[in-house]
């Protein structure tokens, strides 16, 4: 281990009183949390210490102000036992893109790895062994200077916690284009994963899930034509076989599974498209009989299939996806590669390294 990190383990582990087939998504939380402070102008204080509550002032600016980010990874075990994560470089860089647009410090890359290697060591046995499971990891970072001031906080926390999780959207969901409601603009924070991206996007959630929608397909928030995400992922759509999916244009995150897919599609010599797609030209596609899949791509689900679509009372029922359709081979491909079952052509998987024992 290279950075200076303090850890001290649990005497009562909850690991005992898990059933990994029967796993809550996000309600279950591991043994152990990594923590640092942001103190004159510098990280200190990296600890890892038993999960449990911590406490902030009345005034902290996070919760007055919103300057406040987060990530989201996951890691896996192969098949002979050994503890596996997935391009963690790419997480701590957007996470420092995120930091940025919110007017926060960068956190070191090397002590974000670092600390990994450390939690999920310590935490490894809470990884579940069942393929598509996984131990989900959450870092964030939010202000914790102490008074009332929109200005940039003067100290910040971050934090990184872990919990097991099972499929997550195991089956198809239900869309419904919103032509209201916003997620994001071009000069807003939509490529960062900022929290109060996803405060803004409840109500219109809670709406759709009213009218017996799983999710919101978000449009753009000038003309309500071009299409930007699936509730919080990206979004991919099978066209003719041609694979397409919105360019990130400052209001798109740009996605780690994303990213990882459209490698993976280029290496099947599948016919992608990268670019602007209006919602004019799916109905389009779908009433021409050329629309055979969306999917949702993100780190949760990895693929969340779509059932159907319906845009200003049109419903656009999809045909059912098979082990042949794109969005399985892609998951497939991204759950056997976690499990070692698979070649890693491109070098995304990282060991988790063993670390020094307690202090």
């Amino acid at each position: 281990m290279i950075s200076n990190i303090k850890i001290t383990k649990t005497t009562e582990s909850g690991l005992s009183k898990i059933d990994f087939d029967n796993i809550p998504f996000g309600r279950v939380f591991s043994d152990h949390m990594f923590t640092a402070d942001y103190i004159d102008g510098e990280w200190t204080n990296f600890e890892i210490t038993p999960f449990g509550p911590f406490t902030v002032h009345p005034a902290c600016l996070a919760l007055h102000y919103g300057q406040a980010i987060f990530e989201g990874m996951k890691a896996s075990v192969s098949h002979d036992g050994q503890p596996l994560l997935l391009r963690p470089e790419m997480h701590v860089r957007r996470l420092n893109a995120s930091a940025q647009r919110l007017c926060m410090p960068d956190f070191p890359e090397e002590v974000f790895i670092d600390a990994l290697h450390a939690l999920i060591d310590l935490d490894a046995n809470w990884i579940p062994p069942q393929e598509g499971s996984a131990l989900y990891i959450r870092p964030y970072m939010f202000a914790n200077g102490e008074f009332i001031g929109v200005a940039p906080s003067d100290t910040y926390k971050f934090i990184i916690f872990t919990g097991p999780v099972g499929p997550y959207y195991p089956k198809p969901v239900r869309l419904i284009a919103e032509e209201y409601y916003v997620r994001a603009v071009k000069g807003g924070m939509g490529e960062a994963k900022a929290a109060g991206n996803y405060a803004g996007s409840l109500l219109p959630a809670q709406k759709a899930k009213a009218a017996g929608y799983d999710q919101i397909l978000w449009l753009d928030g000038k003309e309500f034509k071009y299409i930007q995400e699936v509730g919080t992922m990206n979004i991919f759509f099978v066209i003719d076989g041609k694979v397409i999916t919105p360019e990130t244009d400052g209001a798109i995150l740009k996605g780690i599974t994303r990213d990882g897919f459209l490698t993976v599609l280029k290496d099947k010599n599948y016919d992608v498209e990268v670019r602007p797609i209006t919602i004019d030209e799916i109905v389009e596609a779908f009433k021409a009989g050329k629309l055979t899949e969306i999917f949702g791509a993100g780190t949760a689900a990895v693929v969340a299939k779509v059932s159907d679509l319906t845009y200003q009372g049109f419903e656009m029922v999809l045909p059912p996806t098979d082990d042949n359709s794109i969005g399985t081979i892609l998951k497939k491909e991204i759950d056997g590669l976690r499990a070692g079952k698979l070649e890693d052509k491109h070098g995304w998987l990282v060991p988790v390294r063993r670390t020094t024992e307690a202090t």
